[in-house]
């Protein structure tokens, strides 16, 4: 059994790496919500080894991956508190070895890789990163048409990962020399290195922004349309997370897509009204798409977002 340090140390990482996530977190069965503090804890120990210890070697990063992989899998003991609890929630969620393995690949990648040339070899990384935890997810929900919602699970989690990239430019830039916008988007519009790494926020950059993040607002849609299918008591839980990640999108544009000056960030007074008004909507139709699209900062297909106000429905924005 995952005990309670190991639970602690596992919500405590969560709320201090992953403030959007852990809002959502909260939202579903402590079923689920308790192995969702778990998986998110083993992802961030995972990813901080790359991220949080630049002045190791890479050999010894990819040592640490190694050994973070084999402890994972039960292939070897750990003293880790994080990586035991894993271990606990992989055997009796049945969480696919397969998916473990890829999201160990990602962060091996990560030593080294800081660009990807298209949208195709960014999609190849974001399998084996966020879709990978959107796969592993279903385990723990107790999903069961697995394989069918298989590709809205990933398609959501590229969706949540795209809005991250789009909105930390200029971190990823600075702290970590990575340029996650494709190289050929960068190169149709005329953006370069030297755009990004001086943080200006040129016409080119601007229409390539605009392009990503059509791109990543085709996947929330592929994504939402699976939520119908999860157990009904994570439905409204999920749904709220892609309303909440969307909203960056409504903050981007409101920049007119200078991240560089002033990131987005939704912050807990509107992530209050979102769920105020996503329950309001969630509790008239109980459809995620339906309720997706009236209240989301994502237009619909492509087009301006039309405004669905039934009386009574919570207006401010």
């Amino acid at each position: 059994m995952v005990t309670d340090r190991q639970l602690r140390r596992s919500k405590t990482i969560q709320q201090r790496t992953g403030r959007t996530f852990y809002f959502a977190t909260r939202l579903l069965p402590r079923r689920v919500r308790h192995p969702t503090y778990v998986l998110y804890a083993f992802f961030r120990v995972a990813d901080e080894v790359v991220d949080s210890a630049t002045d190791r070697p890479p050999e010894d990063q990819r040592e640490r991956l190694e050994r973070l992989r084999a402890e994972a899998l039960g292939r070897a003991e750990t003293e880790d508190d994080v990586l035991a609890a894993f271990q606990e929630v992989r055997e009796k969620y049945g969480i696919p070895d397969e998916e473990i393995e890829v999201f160990i690949d990602a962060m091996l990648s990560d030593i080294e890789k800081r660009r990807w040339e298209d949208y195709d070899e960014l999609e190849a990384y974001m399998r084996g990163s966020a879709a990978a935890v959107g796969v592993m997810m279903q385990s723990v929900m107790g999903v069961e048409d697995f394989e069918g919602v298989k590709p809205h699970a990933v398609a959501l989690g590229e969706a949540f990962q795209l809005t991250n990239f789009l909105r930390d430019v200029r971190e990823d830039i600075e702290d970590r020399d990575r340029i996650y916008l494709p190289g050929d988007t960068r190169d149709r519009h005329g953006v370069t290195e030297a755009d990004v790494r001086r943080c200006n926020p040129t016409d080119g950059f601007r229409s390539a922004m605009a392009d990503e993040l059509r791109r990543a607002e085709r996947k929330y849609r592929e994504g939402v349309a699976g939520i119908e299918h999860l157990p009904d008591d994570c439905q409204f839980a999920v749904l709220y997370a892609a309303v909440l990640y969307a909203e960056h999108h409504r903050l981007i544009r409101a920049l007119d897509y200078d991240v560089f000056s002033s990131p987005p960030e939704v912050g807990p007074v509107r992530a209050a009204w979102l769920w105020a008004k996503t329950r309001w909507y969630w509790q008239k139709s109980r459809d995620p798409v339906t309720v997706f699209r009236a209240v989301s900062a994502i237009p619909e297909d492509g087009g301006t977002r039309a405004s669905h106000h039934p009386e009574g429905a919570p207006q401010a924005d």
